[in-house]
């Protein structure tokens, strides 16, 4: 759905925003942070990004107010509601407050979600850990070779059958989850964290989920 869609997706890498954008011509939400990044900032001014200050709650209702002035606009609008990058086999919980303009959908609004499927070799390429979004870009321009990126359109629902911000959420990710897991035929682990990759924590238990990331991965562990 290219108009009146609010596309909920699982988030990987800065990539991810290039790729529904290129598939869908979508607006984003994202968090204010990203606009003052390096190169990652730029890329999101190109796709009509609105960004969101998660801490200033005063100013909330102007906020949902930008994203229905989006919707009035005929856009679709995508939100990462997981509120960070995972490994590419994970989902985190999904936060439900930027979808608290969905509590009264505006006219003909669907909800989309949206699965990023990456091989191998783009899971190295994660935005994860404490690497900054400059170097990541950089590893990812280096990098040699090829990966495969897969952005899966699933069914769109009426967020008007559910109960609130919370159940809309849980819903989504419920289905991404199930897709995930349809089309990888395993069980998605919980993510291990970007404290543990970035060599912060040492928790023994999570030692036996697999390292997702190459050999020749230069971020921190």
């Amino acid at each position: 759905m290219k108009r009146g869609a609010f596309h909920v997706s699982n988030h990987v890498s800065w990539i991810d925003i290039l790729a529904i954008a290129g598939a869908s011509g979508s607006a984003f939400i994202a968090k204010a942070e990203i606009r003052d990044a390096p190169v990652i900032g730029w890329l999101a001014t190109l796709n009509r990004t609105i960004f969101i200050s998660r801490e200033n709650r005063l100013h909330v209702a102007d906020q949902i107010e930008q994203v229905r002035d989006a919707f009035a606009d005929n856009w679709a609008v995508t939100v990462f509601p997981e509120g960070t990058t995972t490994d590419g086999v994970s989902l985190l919980p999904f936060k439900s407050p930027l979808l608290k303009v969905l509590e009264t959908p505006p006219p003909g609004i669907l909800v989309q979600p949206i699965l990023l499927v990456y091989d191998t070799q783009g899971r190295d390429l994660a935005w994860i850990g404490d690497e900054s979004g400059k170097d990541n870009v950089i590893r990812v321009l280096a990098s040699a070779g090829s990966f495969v990126m897969r952005v899966v359109f699933l069914d769109p629902f009426d967020p008007r059958g559910f109960s609130g911000r919370k159940a809309i959420a849980a819903e989504a990710r419920r289905r991404i989850g199930d897709a995930f897991e349809a089309r990888m035929g395993e069980t998605m682990p919980d993510f291990i964290g970007h404290d543990w990759w970035a060599g912060r924590t040492d928790d023994p238990a999570r030692h036996a989920q697999p390292s997702r990331r190459g050999e020749g991965c230069s971020a921190p562990h």
